[in-house]
């Protein structure tokens, strides 16, 4: 379709109303033309599969008017919507399987470079679900990511680990539904500190999702650090772009840190 995102979403509609199950992909900051599009397909009870790729500053050198941050705002504000945002190749592949079978609108947000693969070939990922990746007795700090900054997150919680600091890993693959009884078992364990890591604006995305989940499910005592990218990027490499954000490892680490050293909240 090329850079008529409209007519894509069009293309996919009509082929969802003839009985397929198309799935419509570009570039994620793109699918914010053809926002009219999907919300009149969330109003007209049609199914829709949409993936949006090279989101956020992972990118890195194609500059902020290719990055998407916006994307999981406007997709989580989609009546009936799934909302899913998978870290490695084989989570990817389950999460693109799975988006077959939900009925509305389902949206796979995909990063752009080659990352470690997490989990083995065969793992499950059921839809409002997560994954811990770190987990102990022990705990002092709760750390949430997804996509690029679950990798971020693993490598803060090795960092913490060598400094004496136990931290659990979440990996809040389903951002909608998100895993609400998860959290506040995290929330419950590590005295209310969590760190929220993500790739995208403050309003609306991950944080905001797992913030209106503790708050709605009465969790109380919390001390969240809201890690996101709260200014306009420039160019350059995903290393520098994340850094300068704060949503690398480095910094990851230092708000676990703070939140350490601050007395649980009652």
């Amino acid at each position: 379709m090329f850079i008529a995102e409209q007519q894509l979403i069009a293309a996919a509609t009509g082929l969802a109303v003839r009985g397929y199950r198309p799935y419509a992909s570009t570039f994620a900051a793109f699918l914010t033309r053809a926002y009219d599009f999907i919300r009149m397909g969330a109003v007209s009870g049609v199914d829709l599969r949409l993936s949006g790729s090279h989101a956020g500053l992972e990118i890195g050198a194609d500059g902020p008017s290719q990055m998407a941050f916006e994307d999981l705002a406007m997709f989580r504000a989609v009546h009936g919507s799934t909302v899913l945002y998978p870290a490695d190749a084989t989570s990817t592949v389950a999460l693109t399987d799975a988006m077959a079978t939900i009925r509305g609108i389902s949206y796979l947000r995909t990063t752009r470079g080659g990352y470690p693969v997490l989990y083995p070939a065969g793992e499950t990922f059921p839809i409002g679900g997560s994954k811990t990746l770190r987990a102990s007795d022990h705990d002092r700090v709760t750390l949430v990511g997804a996509g690029v900054t679950l990798h971020a997150c693993l490598a803060a919680a090795d960092t913490l680990a060598g400094e004496g600091i136990p931290a659990r890993v979440i990996d809040a693959y389903s951002v909608k539904p998100i895993d609400a009884a998860t959290l506040a078992a995290a929330a419950a364990a590590t005295g209310g500190r969590i760190v929220i890591a993500e790739d995208h604006h403050p309003e609306g995305g991950l944080g905001s999702a797992v913030i209106d989940s503790l708050v709605t499910g009465g969790i109380t005592g919390l001390h969240v650090t809201h890690l996101a990218v709260r200014d306009m990027p420039g160019s350059g490499t995903s290393e520098e772009l994340l850094a300068w954000a704060g949503i690398d490892a480095d910094h990851i680490a230092e708000a676990a840190r703070r939140l350490h050293a601050a007395p649980a909240r009652k």
